[in-house]
């Protein structure tokens, strides 16, 4: 899923859903070229978010969270 994030509380909400899950979550570049584990808070920062990134993972619910709390209709 691609996904804009807009804010460093967004980076810490999602990590924080990440955790939640037993799934690998992954986000990563669109060109692929840089991939991190998105329970690490750390490694969030080591990419570009002023550009689009893909989520990863083969959790529905936390695909579901996604979608309804930062998608535009989602965001809170």
């Amino acid at each position: 899923m691609k996904k804009k994030f807009t804010s460093i509380r967004q980076l810490q909400e999602l990590q924080e859903l990440a955790c939640r899950v037993q799934e690998d979550v992954f986000i990563h570049a669109l060109d692929n070229s840089v991939m991190v584990d998105a329970k690490s808070f750390i490694g969030l920062f080591s990419l570009d978010f002023s550009k689009e990134v893909n989520v990863t993972t083969e959790s529905e619910w936390l695909m579901k969270k996604i979608k309804t709390k930062f998608m535009p209709d989602g965001d809170a």
